[in-house]
């Protein structure tokens, strides 16, 4: 049955691609892989094998492959994503030797993908569960471990219906799980190499912090002043901060939208010219059209600032979860700074965490969003406490990268 899906899907994106311009990319980019991968391979060379299917699951992979380049400089690293959005963003990755699209999971392309690069091992990041690959890689002795996996009860694998397919975990060495709850799951269908280890993101967000950019027209911006700081934002968010924020001229205003479209951007300058409030793009700075003084509005219409921007606020919010999810919260709660958002959290088990330990302040609406807001202002040891509970929590679940390396022996 898995077989008879794939091709059905292969069929699907082949018709896709021809209107469609990322599935046209990706359809492009796995037919080639093969190709590449032969172009490049070093024959001699002991081959690390890492998948991840996008930019957010490259990022639990990013520490880790990292970390073997340190400690053993003699191995080589192979990349693979699945999704163009992940591969286009990091297809220059130096940390990697090889980065390409991983072909399609078919018989013969798991086959010819694995005849070709011969890896030692392999690490599939988070949800990756490619079962011709995977059975492949068990029958060749390869082994194969997943890194920050998650599991929930709903997932194929705990249903009766999935217990054909759940055989699929056991092409694996070992698991390092984020949580005692998808330890206890896999535990309940006679998977018991399993380790709690917590999510590579910690230490990877920690990281960044670390290596965080000067942004020296942000801070002249800022000029001291109290600064709320919007990252990830779609239109449902900044239809709610936006208002309470321009009843709040005593405030400084950051916005890093998730898009970056010209419509969207105009969009956030009407909403915020409505009461007054003087907004300049970031580009405008760099290019010496405005200086950052006279605005209290600064729209960041690039991309890769955020992580560093972050530093200079004194309350953060994270966008998407009026949407399609909440996006990255441990980048803002890595500077020990309180995180709101919305309401669409419950698959994110950081959102779970830092509401539980009051960094994380979720709000389903406007009236929500003003309450949330009020209680931090007007209370300034409140504010603190709980930027200090944020970052305290993402200092506490840091370690998951050297716990894994240790196990795997690296």
């Amino acid at each position: 049955m898995y077989n008879i899906a794939i091709s059905i899907y292969l069929i699907g994106v082949a018709v896709l691609s021809m209107f469609d311009k990322k599935v046209r990319k990706m359809w492009q980019g796995e037919r080639r892989a093969i190709s590449e991968v032969k172009k490049k391979l070093d024959p001699n060379a002991k081959y690390v094998w890492v998948h991840a299917a996008s930019l957010g699951e490259f990022e639990q992979g990013r520490p880790i492959m990292e970390k073997i380049k340190e400690k053993h400089p003699e191995m080589k690293i192979l990349l693979t994503f699945f999704s163009p959005s992940g591969y286009e963003v990091r297809k220059n990755y130096e940390g990697a030797d090889i980065v390409c699209y991983l072909p399609l999971d078919t018989y013969r392309n798991a086959h010819r993908f694995l005849n070709v690069i011969h890896p030692v091992s392999a690490l599939f990041i988070k949800y990756e569960f490619w079962y011709n690959y995977l059975h492949i890689l068990k029958r060749r002795n390869i082994p194969v471990y997943s890194v920050s996996s998650i599991f929930r009860p709903k997932q194929i694998f705990f249903r009766w219906y999935g217990k054909h397919y759940a055989n699929v975990l056991k092409c694996f060495e070992h698991f390092f799980v984020q949580n005692e709850a998808s330890k206890e799951l896999l535990h309940g269908i006679g998977i018991e190499n399993v380790t709690v280890t917590g999510d590579t993101r910690f230490d990877r967000v920690l990281a960044i912090a670390e290596q965080a950019k000067d942004l020296p027209l942000v801070e002249r911006f800022c000029g001291g002043k109290q600064t709320f700081i919007a990252g990830s934002s779609w239109q449902p968010d900044e239809e709610i901060f936006i208002p309470y924020l321009n009843k709040r001229k005593d405030w400084q205003l950051v916005i890093a939208p998730h898009v970056i479209a010209p419509s969207h951007l105009e969009q956030i300058e009407r909403l915020l010219s409505e009461n007054g409030r003087r907004a300049v793009r970031y580009s405008a700075l760099t290019e010496g059209k405005a200086k950052p003084e006279g605005f209290d509005a600064l729209i960041i219409d690039c991309f890769g600032l955020l992580s560093s921007i972050y530093r200079y606020a004194d309350i953060t919010y994270v966008g998407g979860g009026f949407g399609v999810g909440i996006h990255n919260l441990l980048e803002a709660a890595v500077w020990s700074k309180p995180v709101v958002f919305g309401p669409n959290n419950a698959r994110f088990q950081e959102a779970q965490d830092l509401k539980a330990c009051g960094g994380g302040l979720e709000i389903t609406d406007a009236l929500s969003f003003a309450s949330v807001m009020n209680s931090l202002l007007d209370k300034k040891e409140y504010l603190e406490e709980c930027g200090n509970s944020a970052g305290g929590y993402v200092k506490k679940k840091a370690g998951a990268t050297k716990a894994i390396l240790q196990a795997l022996g690296l």
